[in-house]
């Protein structure tokens, strides 16, 4: 019976969340989906919407946060561990990003948005030409006509064909 009260309260407060995102109240959406997480609610189907709800309103620290909580209980989710070092970027906290990037390429080698990211972060946040050379040469071996290819190239210390 407990299991059954569980599952049901799980799914309305992961419903409401989703009704409120639907409905533009982010804050509410926020804490109905938090409040899902919290009560056992899978975090694969919840926490994606939990994170686009604070992303949509550029509450990015939020975002993070719930991201941290989930990755100090899987470590190795290098999805959710992607988007928490992008938004360590985008608040300009080059140390956390780059070890949360740098562990997503440490466990998926060939991620090539991984790559691209700590190029980017690499050239633009810490004036590291070589090191973001290195990255943009991974990029381009893994998608060499990837969305960001001719950006890659045109980054390189020295051109490739």
């Amino acid at each position: 019976m407990v299991t059954f009260h569980k599952e049901a309260t799980t799914d309305k407060l992961l419903d409401r969340g989703k009704a409120f995102a639907a409905m533009g109240d982010h804050t509410r959406a926020e804490e109905y989906l938090a409040a899902a997480l919290d009560q056992g609610a899978d975090p694969r189907e919840v926490l994606p919407l939990l994170l686009q709800v604070c992303i949509s309103t550029g509450r990015y620290r939020s975002a993070i946060q719930h991201g941290e909580n989930h990755l100090r209980k899987h470590p190795d989710d290098v999805r959710t561990r992607f988007v928490v070092g992008t938004l360590y970027v985008a608040i300009g906290e080059t140390k956390d990003a780059k070890a949360n990037l740098e562990t997503v390429v440490e466990a998926r080698p060939d991620d090539a948005r991984a790559h691209y990211a700590l190029a980017i972060l690499a050239r633009d946040a810490e004036n590291d030409v070589i090191g973001a050379d290195k990255h943009f040469r991974e990029y381009l071996r893994i998608e060499p006509a990837g969305a960001h290819a001719e950006e890659a190239r045109a980054s390189l210390l020295k051109r490739m064909p």
